[in-house]
């Protein structure tokens, strides 16, 4: 037995080089379970919800098995897709809070952004009656309030924000400008400007009818 011969079974029995090849399908799963997701994104802001399930497939460039053996169903990857992008909010909103010199700038930056952050809004409607059904995503959702929650209250206490506002009426603006995907930058930036500015303490002149909204009160998506 030559050299060569004596050591492959040693090297095809190597834990070493079986790491690095199930690491390697690993990675490759990974990949694929990322590209489907930006793609569902994608297709999800520009075509709904319903789009077929193989061009999703097709668009990620995987085989629809591959699809269907990382989601099960049409709302498992919907619900894969908002996990992502509660994720993608909560840094949103972290980011602005720890980035901008007030609260209240951290709020603006927010709401300028809604229009952009459009769908993680839509999706998160979406699932306004299922959240519950899944521990992960009520738990992020439930970050997310509370980190918005922070910056609602800490605008308020320095005397830029409105006290009659709660910060389920912030989350329900979000929701009001990522509603409006025809509309052009322009007019989304004037409708978003009016809005802010109604949102400043000193904008404070009419009396607003009912409570301010706070999440988990059953108005709205929030």
């Amino acid at each position: 037995m030559s050299t060569i011969e004596r050591m492959l079974p040693s090297v095809a029995h190597d834990p070493a080089c079986q790491n690095a090849a199930v690491g390697s399908l690993r990675a490759d799963a990974r990949r694929n379970r990322d590209q489907i997701i930006a793609t569902a994104r994608s297709m999800f802001a520009s075509a709904g919800l319903d789009v077929p399930m193989e061009e999703i497939a097709r668009g990620a460039g995987v085989g629809v098995g591959t699809l269907y053996r990382r989601f099960t169903d049409r709302d498992a990857l919907i619900g894969a897709v908002l996990e992502d992008n509660l994720t993608r909010l909560l840094t949103e909103i972290r980011a602005a809070a720890a980035e901008e010199p007030t609260a209240w700038q951290a709020l603006v930056r927010l709401l300028t952004a809604a229009v952009r952050l459009r769908l993680s809004v839509h999706l998160a409607v979406h699932f306004r009656y299922t959240l519950t059904d899944d521990p992960n995503v009520t738990a992020m959702r439930s970050q997310l309030l509370d980190a918005l929650d922070d910056l609602v209250s800490a605008a308020q206490r320095d005397g830029d924000l409105r006290p009659d506002v709660g910060t389920g009426d912030v989350a329900q603006l979000s929701v009001l400008l990522s509603r409006a995907p025809e509309l052009s930058e322009i007019t989304a930036g004037r409708c978003t400007a009016i809005m802010i500015d109604g949102l400043r303490a000193t904008a404070a002149v009419a009396v607003l009818p009912g409570e301010p909204v706070r999440p988990g009160t059953g108005s709205g998506p929030v």
